[in-house]
């Protein structure tokens, strides 16, 4: 299992490094009801991704029953990472040009009106529905389910996946709890930070991982 898991890493960093959902909790931190809603959004997260994984492992797609990766897993994490490095080549010709101010959302703008369902909400669909999410959750998924390992162990590495994967969401909630107002300067320069350089850093992730698992799709195809 230990190989299977250092397999993943890669791509549970890849999703934990998403700007936006750590932005959206912050921003959550500082509504009305920053206790109940950021719980809820970092609950959401943990779920989503749980749950596309837990399906691709059930689907048995990425296992040909001989021990080795499946084509149908190498296929995977080719369409994957091409689609990852369309993604980040998009990403760049769209960044802010100098002087220009990075957007958000438009939807971040109502965040503070939320309610815990509509924050669990959100959450699932930037785990569950955003492309780099879902690719990466998806191809994380492929190479447990080609791992070889017991249905037990196989989960046991998607549990270590997900938490993984919501360590940057689920921080904030952690640093908010413990340290209370004095966590507000800090959040908020992360936030501000994220929104900044939100174009850059998902460029490099998306490039970075989708060159990664294209060619570990080629590998297994080869």
């Amino acid at each position: 299992m230990g190989e299977v898991i250092g397999q993943i890493l890669g791509t549970a960093v890849g999703v934990a490094i998403s700007p936006v959902p750590v932005i959206a909790v912050i921003l959550m931190l500082f509504s009305r009801k920053a206790a109940s809603n950021s719980v809820s959004f970092a609950v959401g997260w943990v779920l989503g991704l749980s749950v596309v994984g837990a399906i691709v492992l059930a689907l048995g797609i990425a296992d040909d029953n001989s021990g080795e990766p499946s084509a149908t897993s190498g296929w995977i994490k080719v369409v994957v990472g091409v689609l990852f490095i369309v993604l980040g080549v998009r990403q760049w010709r769209s960044r802010p040009r100098q002087g220009e101010e990075a957007p958000t959302p438009a939807w971040m703008a109502s965040i503070d009106d939320f309610t815990a369902v509509r924050a669990f909400g959100i959450a699932v669909l930037l785990s569950a529905a955003n492309p780099k999410n879902l690719g990466l959750t998806i191809a994380a998924a492929s190479t447990i389910g080609a791992g070889g390992l017991s249905t037990g162990n196989e989960y046991v590495a998607l549990v270590v996946f997900v938490a993984i994967a919501s360590i940057a969401v689920v921080t904030p909630v952690v640093i908010n709890a413990v340290a209370g107002e004095r966590a507000r300067p800090v959040l908020d320069e992360m936030k501000q930070w994220l929104i900044d350089y939100n174009a850059t850093i998902m460029t490099v992730v998306l490039v970075v991982l989708g060159a990664k698992v294209l060619g570990d799709g080629i590998t297994i195809l080869s």
